[in-house]
């Protein structure tokens, strides 16, 4: 059926974008060099320099005079550098920044050389620069103007024949020069980045108008060529293929910059005379269908339905059953929640698009993790399901002290709301707003108003139960869109395989020591700290385990995770390459207005036919809802057993589960409020700060749990002064930007666990019946006293 539908779908070869082209003032003398800075063009003339603003009729002069000093012009759409020197021969003696606000060119640097025929591109404070010597020798030279003292560095020239760079431009870190060997010759593309040198990326469909190179997006360079008829053309940095966007006079002595989401040219014709164009790139609106929406609808109404179901069924007399369904639930069944709950919208959208930017190297954490899961499956869960908690930070206040179960406790709650509900609801909106044209606000409406209502009504049983679905949903999705792929590449599977084994798109593992790369020994690094040792304090995912009917089942429950990652990270990936061979051979349907992570929605919603569209994009929702639903859930717990049950005297079970109840709805208002006031204010860069802050404050306490359950000595002084000085060291780490952020949790971690066991030995051990079953030493049947109190 899925193949039938897919052949409903023809194979289409239009544009995705246009151009939008259009005439603009000329000004009032010939123009030698052109360059925008913002949305202003500026332009060099014979007898000084000029500027024409959005919207203006007309060119303003800047600076009445030019003593043929200015060779070229160079700069990355915000920013613009002048290429100093003797125009009469193309000598370049100097670099020199330009600014509107005074016109002023303020130098920097001398050049290690002079150079011929040169070319620069620009990012910001950086300038790269190409040109031949005296003797036509090829020359490379990089220079930080933000830097203390800046000053050249040399790097290894471009290869091949002493070809003439004819432009150069950055383009999100790597830097595309086009070169060309000499007259009638098509220009071929080279791309350098700083970790990898050199690489070909093929010949130009024809030449390109010298200077024209313009980024767009993340990962769309556009030019102009100079062909007959000439053209916009676009070369795609990843996949490396060209699209030619529109046909536009002939530009064969053209000027060309990037303006705005497009280029500007000055053509000179026979008289002499200049004609001023821009062509601006304008995305298609691409909308949902009905049937798209039935879909849709029919999804969000079974999860409604699930949750009323469980609603009715269930008396809500007991806490045991709200909070972790009355411990009855499969083992298979609580597996299979936690690895919906670990695979959230966010993973759905940017696990695609990172094996479409790159390769699998990123599936190494799955298959390690799998290792380190098994640990926590023989160990670690175990040892916490038989102490039948509720909340897993009771542990620390039957181990150590209650002080340190609260702020624990409400830490997390604070970071499930603030850095993750919140991200979760938005950056998936965002991406399929962008695709779709579903306002970012509805999505973010739609995803939590639903999840909240079938929450609050059915419990961890309905969040379980529609976990199973929603994984269902979701990698059915998965399934059918790289099954469709390979229909609508020509070759089906075999011509996959082949594009994807050409650009080494399959790579797993890289065996290296740099640390600043994707490597085996970073993942076992990332695993045993985000995963093993802090597996124990993840309220979301201990929720689960904690619903099993015994330590046995637990333990299985966490098996059963393991399987089902690797086969589902595999799948992940499978579509990102999927993706990559269909747009290598179809670079038309490439939106360059798009961010990478959008490349599974653009398909979705440009690619896929009717109906199958709207599932697939259920399945984005279900993805997100899936751990949505698990936050609330697990925050409702926590409220309830952490704070509720502990400030009430003798707390009767249906208050308490009323309480949770509307501390489900109170989470889904506050994840939602923070959605939208990161949509409506475009504040991305509070996620950031918020996951670096979760590792400095939330590693002290994973570090608790490891001294906790590995050590006997550790006490709750020497852990509070653990956890204390692990904060403080940490966020000093971080205020001073001392080492990369993902190390953070790691560090945190280590300092508690030294820290606070060192600091134990200053205070009196703990007895050995009250550490009975609470760590991995001794006996492991019988809980304590204070974790029977958390029984049904």
């Amino acid at each position: 059926m899925l193949l039938g539908l897919a052949g409903t779908a023809p194979t289409r070869a239009e544009n995705l974008v246009s151009l939008d082209i259009a005439s603009l003032p000329a000004a009032p003398e010939s123009i030698a060099h052109l360059t925008a800075i913002g949305d202003t063009l500026v332009g060099w003339g014979a007898s000084g320099t000029w500027r024409l603003d959005p919207g203006q009729q007309s060119w303003r002069r800047l600076r009445e005079s030019d003593d043929g000093s200015v060779v070229s012009v160079a700069g990355d759409g915000q920013v613009a550098y002048v290429l100093g020197g003797s125009r009469a021969n193309g000598r370049v003696e100097r670099i020199e920044r330009f600014s509107l606000i005074d016109q002023a060119q303020a130098a920097i640097p001398p050049l290690p050389e002079p150079l011929f025929s040169a070319h620069a591109a620009v990012a910001g404070a950086k300038v790269w620069l190409f040109g031949l010597d005296s003797n036509r020798g090829r020359r490379f030279f990089e220079i930080d103007l933000s830097a203390v003292s800046p000053t050249w560095i040399t790097h290894g020239a471009w290869p091949g024949a002493a070809d003439e760079v004819t432009s150069a431009v950055e383009q999100i870190n790597s830097l595309l020069i086009a070169v060309r060997g000499g007259e009638g010759q098509v220009d071929r593309i080279l791309q350098w980045k700083a970790d990898e040198g050199w690489k070909d990326r093929g010949a130009a469909p024809a030449a390109l108008v010298p200077e024209s190179a313009s980024a767009l997006g993340q990962a769309h360079v556009l030019y102009l060529s100079s062909a007959t008829p000439s053209a916009i053309v676009t070369f795609h940095t990843i996949t490396g293929s060209w699209a030619t966007l529109a046909e536009t006079p002939n530009a064969a002595q053209a000027l060309a910059t990037g303006w705005q989401n497009g280029l500007v040219w000055l053509r000179t014709s026979e008289d002499g005379t200049q004609q001023l164009s821009s062509g601006q790139v304008r995305s298609t609106n691409l909308l949902l269908q009905p049937l798209d929406w039935v879909m849709i609808v029919a999804y969000l109404a079974s999860m409604i339905g699930m949750g009323m179901y469980f609603y009715l069924k269930e008396k809500r007399n007991s806490t045991s059953d709200f909070f972790v369904g009355g411990r009855k639930i499969p083992f298979w069944a609580a597996g299979v929640s936690l690895y919906a709950a670990n695979t959230s919208s966010i993973s759905y959208i940017a696990i695609p698009a990172k094996a479409f930017e790159t390769n699998w190297q990123y599936l190494t954490n799955n298959l390690i993790a799998v290792l380190g899961l098994m640990f926590v499956a023989v160990w670690i869960v175990p040892l916490l399901r038989r102490l039948n908690l509720m909340s897993v930070f009771t542990y620390l206040e039957t181990r150590f002290h209650p002080m340190i179960r609260t702020l624990a406790s409400a830490l997390c709650i604070l970071m499930q709301i603030g850095a993750r509900m919140s991200v979760i609801m938005f950056l998936p909106s965002l991406a399929i707003a962008t695709t779709t044209g579903i306002a970012v606000e509805w999505s973010i409406l739609i995803m939590g108003v639903f999840t909240m209502i079938y929450t609050a009504m059915g419990g961890m049983k309905a969040v379980i139960w529609t976990d199973f679905v929603q994984l269902i949903v979701k990698m059915g999705g998965i399934v059918f869109a790289i099954l469709f792929i390979a229909f609508m590449v020509k070759g089906g599977f075999g011509e996959m395989a082949a594009i994807a084994a050409a650009e080494d798109k399959t790579r797993l593992f890289d065996f290296s020591f740099d640390l600043t790369k994707a490597t085996v020994w970073g993942f076992v690094f990332l695993v045993l700290f985000d995963v093993v040792l802090t597996f124990p304090k993840d309220q979301v995912l201990m929720q689960r385990v904690l619903s099993t009917e015994s330590a046995k089942e637990a333990g299985r429950s966490v098996w059963t995770f393991a399987a089902i990652m690797i086969p589902g990270g595999f799948m992940f990936y499978m579509v990102g390459t999927a993706l990559y061979a269909f747009y290598k051979t179809h670079p038309e349907r490439l939106n360059p207005l798009l961010p990478i992570d959008s490349i599974f929605p653009l398909f979705i919603a440009a690619e896929l036919p009717m109906g199958v569209r709207g599932l697939i994009i259920a399945g984005i929702l279900a993805a997100a809802m899936a751990t949505l639903s698990s936050i609330m859930n697990s925050v409702a717990t926590l409220a309830s057993v952490d704070f509720y049950e502990k400030l009430v005297k003798n707390p009767d079970p249906k208050v308490s589960v009323r309480f949770a109840e509307w501390m489900t709805v109170v989470t889904g208002l506050a994840g939602m409020g923070l959605a939208l006031l990161l949509s409506r204010y475009d504040i991305h860069s509070l996620f950031d700060v918020s996951i670096e802050l979760a590792g400095l404050l939330g590693g002290g306490f994973a570090g608790a749990y490891t001294l906790g359950m590995f050590t006997r000595r550790a006490n709750w002084q020497g852990v509070a002064i653990g956890i204390g000085t692990s904060i403080v060291i940490t966020t000093f780490a971080w205020s001073m930007s001392l080492v990369h952020p993902y190390f953070y949790l790691a560090i945190s971690i280590l300092l508690c666990i030294c820290i606070g066991y060192v600091a134990s030995l200053f205070f009196p051990a703990p007895s050995a019946q009250a550490l009975e079953g609470l760590t991995i030493f001794g006996e492991r049947s019988r809980p304590t006293g204070a974790a029977l109190m958390q029984n049904e």
